[in-house]
Parts: C-alpha cells; structure tokens; sequence
C-alpha cells in the first residue's frame, strides 16, 4: 500500500527526460520498476542526438553511460546492477575493446554477464545494446 492507502502500482515506467522522443516513438520504457526490480531496455551507443560515433570503444562508453542514466533516473547506479546482457555486432572483433569500456563502469561484485553475437540490432550502426537487470 502507498501512504494514501491506495495499492502501489505494479510497474512503474522510468525514462530519462533525454530518452523521451525515442521511447515515445517506439512505444516502450526504458526501464520498468517492479518492488525493488529495475529491468532495463537495452542501451545502445548514440549520444543524445541520436548519433553513433563510429569509434567502437566510443560507442561502447556511451552505452555505459546511456545504462547510468537510466539507473540514476530511477534512484540507482551500476553498483545495483545484478545481472547484465551486451548483443555485440562484431563480438570477436570488438570484445577487448568491450571489456576495456566494461571494466570502468562494472565493479565487484560483478553481475551475472551474458554477451550475445548478432548480425545486427535496430540502428544500423551500432555495435552493441546493453540490457541490465537491478535491484534498487
């Protein structure tokens, strides 16, 4: 129950004010909060006006920060962060690249991880989409 008696809502939408054209036009939240569960919609690396940079490292730290923004909307942080799933266009090619990134934003204890080769994702030019799992 909320503190004016009525039930809380199941799932709460969180989407950062940045990613509000996005997630309106495709109709999906970047995150929904379910109790202390914030399960994130999968980041890609484009910067708020929508361009990728064609540095796949660069792509990859703005994935990073575009799951930090999400995580901070919703009163989170990487530290939260349970679980984790990267879709990697190119995943042998860019993997060492990847980590690097990763290993500046994912701290012990570690989430559980799963990365996923694909042929492509929704944007043509990106190179990964970085889904996560927390508990807030």
């Amino acid at each position: 129950m909320s503190d004016t008696g009525e039930p809380a809502p199941r799932a709460v939408a969180i989407i950062p004010e940045s990613q509000l054209s996005t997630n309106e036009r495709y109709r999906f939240s970047a995150a929904i909060r379910s109790g202390d569960v914030l399960r994130c919609s999968g980041q890609i690396g484009n910067a708020a006006d929508g361009s990728l940079a064609t540095d796949p490292a660069a792509q990859f730290e703005q994935a990073f920060a575009n799951v930090a923004e999400v995580l901070a909307e919703a009163g989170g942080s990487w530290a939260d962060v349970v679980e984790m799933t990267t879709f990697h266009v190119g995943l042998a090619e860019h993997l060492a690249a990847f980590a690097g990134v990763r290993a500046k934003w994912v701290q012990e204890p570690y989430p559980a991880w799963t990365a996923v080769g694909v042929a492509e994702l929704a944007a043509p030019a990106a190179l990964v989409e970085v889904k996560v799992v927390a508990v807030l």
